[in-house]
């Protein structure tokens, strides 16, 4: 506390050096830290149909996830992915906690790689400690220089690998190594520039200020969701002891007070302080706890993954509303998402009159009317499509007979419509254009609704 009782709004940084740990919750997290990079990493190499599985071209605006083809039509699709996404961070998180923070997050999963590079070139927690207070030399140089060294290397690989899944890979590297990349190079440079500073050098700090979800948590947990905590009535009070000494004997609670749990924690916070916004519940104190319990002779969980309710001795609630309410929400827009993507049509229509000519006597007791049609092949097949109408007698679509659309491709073009004149007041008509495989051959079938005007 600073002169005069006021706490200061920002204090000093102090580095922390996490302590290796292994145990279950480790394992766990090491094996999502080896899942989600060999996706982010491996898959703008996977090939499918002669081009990359899963490929987000900007350029041409399509998005190409294995045989599905994603066109602009289809944002309500990634609109509808984002509500997914944040109903099942709410799910998960009131289910158990910060899981995603803990485990799955990009902050937390480049953290563990860099920390673990570090360690590589540093030493464990101790080594590092006593490098940064020796003083520079050659040694250390050599150590230090080594490890940003790494750390640029990953950052820049993790770099491209982001791009490539905008750009394909195999286009990518040649281009980077000719310097003729541009843009792509760019923005190579700055997605490896953030992770350089936010996994090497910011680390928990990134959590701690910049995430918003340490500060909203509180609205998304309950006194039953799991999270990570410390048994306070069987820990305290705090004494040291003996391997197979009772703590019961000695009058002490089963807490040895060895601080493992806070050498070992990426956010250097002390879990028996209670629940913190710093906690991302990744689990690395209840495997040092665990290790120490299991040293001791003693039972394990004094510090667990389990709901604040328990930890405070009370009975587990029958029923959790919040839970199934977020299930029953995610069922819904999952079954959605998917009952769009398997119905929708690998083709889309845009039909938009034209202002320049509403209605015109083209010849002798018949109307045309022109609209602009665009055409979307929202697949990776070729169409040879036909136009025709339909709620107007006697109209028929003049020009190209049929239309042909190319794999993954967009074909704007006029359409002339025209029907015979009729004189009853009824100026605007109904119509329906159908657009459907010409020569009666498989394929998809859009119908667009539009209006035919007849002149004064």
């Amino acid at each position: 506390m600073a002169a005069g009782g006021h706490t200061p709004l920002l204090t000093p940084r102090l580095k922390i050096h996490p302590r290796s740990t292994y145990g279950r919750y480790t394992r766990w997290r090491w094996a999502l830290v080896w899942l989600t990079q060999a996706v982010f990493y491996g898959l703008p190499w996977l090939q499918w149909n002669g081009r990359p599985a899963v490929l987000f071209s900007l350029e041409t605006q399509r998005f190409y996830l294995f045989d599905l083809v994603l066109v602009p039509q289809d944002m309500v699709f990634l609109s509808g992915l984002l509500v997914f996404s944040a109903l099942l961070l709410f799910f998960v998180t009131a289910l158990a906690g910060r899981l995603w923070c803990g485990f799955a997050c990009p902050q937390t999963v480049y953290t563990e790689m860099f920390i673990w590079l570090e360690a590589r070139f540093e030493g464990e927690r101790a080594a590092r400690q006593r490098l940064d207070a020796a003083p520079w030399s050659a040694a250390k140089l050599a150590r230090r220089g080594g490890k940003h060294l790494a750390w640029t290397t990953l950052s820049l690989w993790t770099g491209i690998s982001f791009v490539a899944w905008f750009t394909p890979m195999r286009e990518l590297l040649p281009s980077l190594l000719a310097a003729s990349a541009g843009w792509y190079a760019f923005w190579a440079l700055v997605y490896g520039g953030f992770t350089y500073l936010n996994a090497g050098l910011l680390r928990e700090q990134v959590c701690r200020h910049m995430c918003p979800y340490a500060r909203f948590q509180g609205s998304m947990l309950d006194p039953d969701s799991h999270i990570v905590g410390y048994d306070r009535q069987r820990g305290e009070p705090r004494g040291h002891r003996a391997r197979g000494e009772s703590a019961a004997a000695r009058g002490q609670g089963a807490c040895v007070d060895c601080t493992l749990c806070v050498q070992v924690c990426p956010a250097g916070i002390d879990i028996r302080a209670g629940l913190q916004s710093e906690c991302i519940s990744c689990g690395v104190c209840v495997d040092a706890c665990d290790t120490v319990m299991d040293k001791l002779g003693d039972a394990r969980g004094l510090i667990r993954f389990d709901s604040q309710r328990r930890f405070d001795g009370q009975p587990a609630p029958t029923r959790r509303w919040r839970v199934p309410v977020y299930g029953a929400l995610l069922l819904g827009v999952g079954t959605a998402l998917a009952a769009g993507l398997v119905t929708r049509s690998p083709v889309r229509v845009d039909l938009m009159r034209d202002r320049g000519v509403m209605a015109r006597e083209a010849e002798p007791g018949w109307v045309e009317n022109v609209y602009r049609v665009r055409l979307t092949n929202a697949s990776e097949h070729a169409w040879r499509l036909q136009a025709r109408v339909q709620g107007l007698a006697g109209a028929e679509v003049l020009g190209a007979a049929t239309i042909e659309l190319a794999p993954a491709g967009e074909h704007t073009l006029p359409l002339s419509v025209r029907a015979p004149a009729v004189a009853d007041g009824e100026r605007v008509r109904a119509i329906r254009l159908v657009f459907e495989p010409a020569d009666g051959r498989e394929g998809p079938r859009v119908v667009e609704a539009s209006t035919f005007l007849m002149p004064r």
